[in-house]
């Protein structure tokens, strides 16, 4: 009997060990802190299991100094791409999220860039062009906020364009098809989807490094990367425009946005 029990323990330690030795080696090779490798598992787990997301190979360029811009229609957005580094990533985040004491913690752990919602925010640009310089992947939503609209996307701004030409860092477009989203940042989590990621050609932007004070080439130039998610997402007809030189959302905006929990 003694002995039945103790194959029984030694089989049930195998069973436990197994996938802790798997998770220890994936962690070696990981450049994550040990809480931020302990969120990224979750969130793997959620983003395959519950949204059942088809997640494509990083390109290359994101190995080094990238600055990532996709669409957004998620609060979730930035898992989808987050799950698939080796590192943090740095995604610019309403402060009010990065000051909630719900919120706090985790988005500290996530290396957040907090950004004032009203207008320009100098201080968190900035911090965004020294991650980048040093090496680091910034993801950016050129609409500002979570569309909720009929359009393809909302009017976007160049600020994604301006950091990654003084960061010297390329940009990668990015398309995320089928994220959940009721209105509220929590509400992905009580709902299933069918996600599908999908990377564009990295834009070289080295010719294009004495051009960061030109507006009107700056403009353009977004637009001409806008154009590639749309080609990702197959619309070829998308209306694409800026959001326009002094853009900023009107306080109702500011209100509307608050109360539906939008980024």
């Amino acid at each position: 009997m003694m002995r039945q029990e103790l194959l029984a323990w030694a089989f049930a330690g195998t069973l436990i060990c197994i996938p802790l030795a798997w998770l220890f080696a994936i962690y070696r090779r990981q450049r994550y802190s040990p809480p931020q490798f302990g969120l990224w598992v979750m969130a793997h787990l959620v983003v395959r299991i519950l949204w059942r997301a088809r997640l494509p190979e990083l390109p290359e360029a994101i190995g080094g100094s990238a600055v990532v811009v996709c669409n957004h229609r998620s609060s979730i957005d930035p898992f989808f791409i987050q799950v698939c580094l080796d590192r943090p990533m740095h995604w610019m985040v309403a402060r009010e999220y990065c000051e909630h004491p719900l919120f706090r913690w985790f988005l500290k752990q996530t290396e957040a860039i907090p950004v004032n919602r009203g207008g320009v925010d100098t201080a968190s640009t900035k911090q965004a062009i020294r991650l980048a310089e040093a090496g680091g992947v910034v993801g950016m939503f050129p609409e500002g906020r979570i569309n909720q609209s009929a359009e393809f996307m909302l009017p976007v701004r160049p600020g994604a364009l301006l950091v990654a030409l003084k960061a010297r860092a390329p940009i990668v477009p990015c398309y995320i098809d089928g994220a959940p989203f009721a209105g509220t940042p929590w509400s992905p989590f009580f709902m299933t989807a069918q996600t599908c990621v999908t990377f564009g050609k990295p834009v070289d932007l080295s010719a294009f490094y004495d051009r960061e004070h030109d507006k009107k080439w700056s403009g353009e130039k977004m637009l001409e990367i806008m154009t590639q998610i749309a080609d990702l997402a197959h619309v070829p007809d998308a209306n694409l425009r800026l959001a326009g030189r002094h853009w900023k959302p009107t306080e109702d905006e500011l209100r509307d946005s608050a109360a539906n929990g939008n980024e």
